[in-house]
């Protein structure tokens, strides 16, 4: 008589991991940040409460690990670099712009701000955790542009970064405007003409 395989317990809990992160992040969005519960996470997962306490202490893990998640592989991938520092940029906030306005994203992430606004620790594990990464691709990327001479030698390239995520957030925020794919062109165009090299 044949062996059965044992369960693979790590792909069990990857799936497990996978439905809770979705469960989180779509009742974020339906119920608002401060009437989310893990046990609301547990049932619409379809786990356990305890098996999301294993794993984390509070609601806030649970969603910054949601999100983490998807920020680990874009760290990892890091900036396109074709040469084109402008092509470049546009190309990444392009993207980003599609996915800020996708309704199903864009609720949760908002909780999650406005949960930070009034809780420093969490407003600090947010910034750790999601923004600084993103940053640290933009630094690198103006690096590598600085390097070969196509930004000027003694620009502050953190402060650089800032000045291509800070008008994306802003707007976004506050609802100062539309994101669109023109507003991006428009003001990676403008940030650059401030940094680039002046022979």
């Amino acid at each position: 008589m044949a062996n059965k395989a044992a369960p693979d317990a790590s792909r069990r809990s990857e799936r497990s991991r996978q439905a809770i992160f979705e469960a989180a992040l779509a009742l974020v969005g339906e119920v608002g940040y401060e009437k989310l519960t893990i046990e609301g996470i547990a049932a619409r997962a379809g786990v356990g409460k305890q098996t999301i306490y294993r794993w984390w202490p509070s609601k806030a893990t649970v969603l910054l690990d949601a999100f983490g998640s998807a920020a680990d592989a874009y760290e990892h991938e890091g900036l396109p670099d074709t040469g084109d520092l402008a092509a470049d940029l546009k190309t990444v906030l392009r993207a980003t712009v599609d996915e800020f306005n996708d309704a199903a994203w864009q609720a949760p992430y908002r909780a999650l701000v406005a949960a930070g606004a009034n809780d420093e620790e969490l407003s600090r594990s947010f910034v750790g955790r999601l923004m600084e990464p993103g940053i640290r691709l933009y630094v690198e990327r103006l690096r590598a542009a600085r390097e070969a001479g196509e930004l000027d030698p003694d620009v502050d390239l953190r402060i650089g970064a800032e000045m291509l995520l800070s008008p994306f957030s802003q707007r976004w925020l506050m609802r100062t405007g539309e994101l669109t794919h023109a507003f991006v062109d428009t003001f990676v165009d403008q940030v650059l003409r401030g940094l680039r090299r002046r022979d």
